[in-house]
């Protein structure tokens, strides 16, 4: 096999073309964020981003989209960023992980939100979760009724939180793609407050990720939709589209309507607008949120790990993220630590705000 490294923009029509056909090849190679949009998107922002276009004979047999950091480090385009990750191939392509670095140039290739399922990067996991996917290919009604089901309560609280929402506020109206940019602006406004609110790193207050995010809302690739109550906005959510696949990215809620839960409402109308436009799944995303479990319908097995070849860059690499990998995955991996973290955390956002 032989591999070639390029910049995302030298891809010609006919490589592109051949991406979104293997995308065809895999169950779960369909997630935006393994799309072409995805990776053309972050290279117009970022110059360390690559392609590995592996060619089989006459025919590209593969993509690995990755960034390139400083001392041979690599990490999946958009990391922090991405809820999936992997080679865009057929599920079974048998080539060296480790010669595939080589290839690329880089020591070792650190991922967190990996599909489990590809064979090649098996050996490398350390750490295997799953990721909550809503199923809407039989229609809304039919995603509501399981709904029903599987959590009676967070369905009730739902509908009930929606009618009072109504009723103090104004009419309900869901916008499923918004196309104004004052609409996008507010969002990422509303997010910026709860990064700082709730003690997280603030990823709108990196230019490149709001260019990002401004570029894929304006080439349709995202897709914006909004909650109004009457004339107020009430909550937001900027996802991904790939065909029939959504990805969730960016929900967010104007704090002032926190009583009635606008979070949880923009989830079920998310849905219901989805299974409306031709949408058949959305990812959820890895873990956080307990009533997740009641809106999903399936599950992605993802893996977390490394990649390494022996060189002084992947040493230092693992001796830098190990320790604290091993921290964030005990808490992710219990509800009772993950609760107590976020408390702790939201406690230093009301200090830090006091502070300044």
């Amino acid at each position: 096999m032989k591999i070639t490294v390029v910049r995302p923009l030298d891809l010609g029509e006919t490589e592109v073309k051949r991406w979104r056909d293997l995308q065809l090849t895999g169950p779960d190679l369909m997630n935006p964020f393994l799309a072409p949009e995805f990776t053309l998107g972050v290279g117009l922002f970022r110059d360390d981003v690559r392609v590995a276009v592996v060619e089989d004979g006459p025919d590209v047999a593969a993509f690995l989209p990755f960034q390139r950091g400083p001392l041979g480090t690599g990490h999946p385009v958009g990391f922090g960023l991405t809820d999936l990750q992997g080679i865009v191939a057929p599920p079974d392509l048998d080539l060296d992980a480790r010669a595939l670095l080589r290839a690329c140039r880089i020591g070792v290739w650190d991922f967190d939100h990996l599909l489990a399922s590809q064979v090649m990067f098996r050996p490398f996991h350390t750490v295997r979760r799953v990721e909550p996917v809503m199923e809407l290919g039989e229609g809304f009604e039919a995603f509501e009724a399981h709904l029903r089901k599987a959590a009676p309560k967070t369905h009730k609280t739902i509908r009930y939180k929606e009618r009072k929402l109504g009723r103090d506020v104004g009419e309900l109206r869901y916008e499923f793609e918004s196309r104004e940019t004052a609409d996008l602006k507010r969002l990422m406004d509303w997010k910026s407050e709860q990064y700082n609110r709730t003690g997280r790193t603030d990823r709108f207050a990196r230019p490149w990720i709001v260019r990002l995010v401004r570029h894929l809302h304006e080439t349709g690739f995202g897709v914006l939709s909004v909650l109004w109550a009457g004339d107020e906005p009430v909550s937001a959510h900027f996802g991904l589209r790939n065909g029939p696949v959504m990805a969730g990215w960016f929900p967010a809620y104007d704090t002032r309507f926190g009583k009635y839960s606008p979070g949880m409402i923009g989830h079920l109308l998310l849905a219901r607008g989805c299974a409306g436009n031709g949408v058949t799944e959305i990812a959820m995303g890895r873990g956080g949120k307990e009533f997740k479990e009641g809106f999903k319908g399936r599950e992605i097995p993802i893996a977390e790990g490394r990649v390494a070849r022996p060189t002084p860059a992947a040493a230092l690499h693992w001796a830098r993220t190990a320790p604290l990998n091993r921290a964030r995955g005990a808490v992710l991996d219990n509800p009772a630590l993950y609760r107590k973290a976020d408390r702790v955390l939201k406690t230093y956002a009301r200090l830090r705000r006091r502070a300044s």
